[in-house]
């Protein structure tokens, strides 16, 4: 969330750029400036009536001893009605910073200066693409080959559990291990440290990485627990970080991780959600990285070289796209979307989000590092990335490589599979 100092000192600043992101924030912000003058008037009431309470508590023993017990008892007398004085302005300061948080959270992040505008997904601006889209006749679509060769059953995992977790089987299963161990190869040659993390999370990690309270509708929520599956490992990872203080010459920390990812994403019928188009249990590779605010930018564009080349040594077509404000998330302040063409579908299909989070995810984790020679602590920025999602890739891969004798298997990827060629 953003700070209240940010909110104080920038207010016009914030509720500009927050247009950006069709979100009408000149209400919400009055209130949370009024609320914390609101705060900051009531603290200083208190620091003023404890400092009578420490004079007139201090006097008292003197006054005993000087023989002047009246004036001692009445002083006594004033401490318990000082007392109860601070006490009533300590739950009143308690109110006030509960309603300045409730409202801090219903703020989105302001989105960087670079962000395009724009309402939905037609206004991403393509900042860069590669690869040739293939010209094939007649080529069938990934659930027609999955079924075709046996690879993802559908209709099982339907039966097991329900629409949108599908069980993937024989070159099918191998596909999905190959991609994910050379996912993480590649992020570990990278300099990112790999971990495996937990797929269940509790209320404050889904807080820190701002999937609540915004998100828990997407979530699906074990109730007897309290705890959340993961919608990305996103969550656990960044969350390794909460309440942590980093120093400057440990930054950037890059972390890695596989894990399943488990979304109760809205239904639609159609083939654009058909087959692994949309799905309410997937795996994914994250990458996170926790940096200074002085390059964190820079930081972002190295992600976005790692993402883009994955998808070129699958040798699929893509393309980077700059999400307008009406396309971005709530917590994001910059991100870039890649997508690959699949070629019986004839569209582009979204496989990561590469964003950064500035200092709006640090700061409900309490995540902060010391600058080499000071003491004094600040927010850091968080990053993190699909590296890369499988369900798509999947699909773009069985589709492009599609031949008369089977489907081809990515160079990257035979030493994986075992065979060039999936029959």
């Amino acid at each position: 969330m953003l700070t209240l100092k940010y909110i104080q000192d920038s207010q016009e600043e914030v509720i500009e750029r927050l247009k950006t992101k069709h979100f009408d924030a000149k209400e919400i912000i009055t209130q949370i400036v009024e609320a914390d003058n609101e705060r900051r008037a009531t603290q200083s009431v208190v620091d003023q009536k404890q400092n009578e309470l420490n004079t007139l508590s201090k006097s008292i023993g003197q006054l005993f001893k000087s023989g002047r017990t009246d004036e001692a008892n009445e002083a006594r007398s004033k401490t318990a009605g000082l007392k109860d004085e601070i006490r009533s302005l300590n739950a009143k300061l308690s109110e006030s910073e509960e309603k300045i948080q409730e409202l801090l959270v219903q703020v989105p992040n302001v989105p960087h200066p670079t962000v395009p505008e724009g309402k939905g997904a037609e206004d991403n601006e393509v900042v860069n693409s590669g690869g040739e889209v293939p010209a094939l006749e007649n080529a069938l679509s990934h659930w027609e080959l999955a079924a075709k060769y046996d690879l993802i059953d559908f209709e099982l995992g339907t039966k097991i559990t329900g629409a949108g977790f599908p069980v993937y089987k024989g070159w099918g299963a191998k596909l999905q291990r190959a991609l994910i161990n050379f996912f993480l190869d590649e992020a570990t040659a990278a300099g990112y440290k790999e971990v495996l993390p937990p797929l269940l999370v509790n209320e404050d990690s889904g807080f820190g990485t701002g999937q609540l309270p915004d998100k828990e509708g997407q979530m699906y929520h074990v109730g007897a627990d309290n705890l959340y599956l993961i919608p990305t490992a996103e969550v656990p990872v960044t969350n390794i970080f909460r309440d942590v203080v980093l120093d400057e010459k440990d930054l950037p920390v890059k972390h890695c991780a596989y894990s399943a990812c488990f979304r109760r994403e809205a239904g639609s019928w159609g083939s654009h959600v058909r087959g692994l188009n949309r799905l309410h249990q997937f795996d994914k590779v994250e990458i996170v990285q926790v940096a200074s605010p002085d390059n964190s930018y820079e930081v972002l564009d190295q992600m976005l070289a790692h993402v883009q080349s994955l998808v070129e040594k699958l040798e699929l077509p893509w393309r980077i796209l700059k999400l307008c404000g009406g396309d971005m998330s709530f917590t994001s302040a910059l991100t870039y979307d890649f997508e690959v063409y699949s070629a019986a579908q004839k569209r582009w299909l979204e496989v990561s989000s590469v964003s950064n989070f500035e200092s709006y995810q640090a700061n409900r984790l309490k995540l902060r590092f010391r600058k080499t020679g000071e003491k004094k602590t600040q927010l850091a920025h968080t990053l993190n990335g699909s590296a890369l999602a499988l369900p798509r890739i999947v699909a773009a891969i069985l589709e492009n490589n599609q031949t008369p004798q089977g489907i081809s298997v990515p160079k990257v990827l035979i030493p994986f599979m075992g065979t060039d060629l999936i029959k």
